[in-house]
């Protein structure tokens, strides 16, 4: 027997798995009550939002490409089968300095909520802060 789902007002708005955003796309993997877990591609040269969360922390895993990490203010460099920890409010960002390849990595979210509204952007490079 197959269990039914129940659709969020998250998935209403998000009908598929996979998203795409101005600096590359993810998509959902897995999820439930208290983790989600994406795959996000960054292209080359471009960068998410500096943002932080109220609701969720993350946990990101390198699959491929090096990735420019800043959290609250320090940069850091992470390359494939390296991982970082985002604390629930630390401030985050991370960035594909590679102008060739594709960045990859896993984010595993814990928490008690994961809608895209839960991103407070400090700085972002397409407009979308505040």
């Amino acid at each position: 027997m197959v269990e039914s789902q129940q659709v969020t007002k998250e998935d209403a708005e998000s009908p598929s798995l996979t998203e795409e955003r101005p600096w590359g796309s993810y998509t959902i993997l897995d999820k439930a009550g208290n983790f989600k877990v994406k795959r996000l591609e960054v292209k080359p040269g471009k960068r998410l939002s500096y943002q932080r969360h109220r609701h969720r922390a993350e946990h990101w895993f390198i699959i491929s490409g090096t990735a420019k990490i800043t959290l609250n203010g320090e940069e850091i460099t992470a390359k494939s089968g390296e991982s970082i920890d985002i604390a629930l409010g630390a401030e985050h960002r991370v960035e594909n300095p590679d102008l060739s390849e594709m960045l990859v990595f896993i984010e595993v979210q814990t928490g008690d909520y994961f809608g895209e509204d839960d991103i407070v952007r400090i700085e972002d490079d397409f407009g979308r802060s505040g």
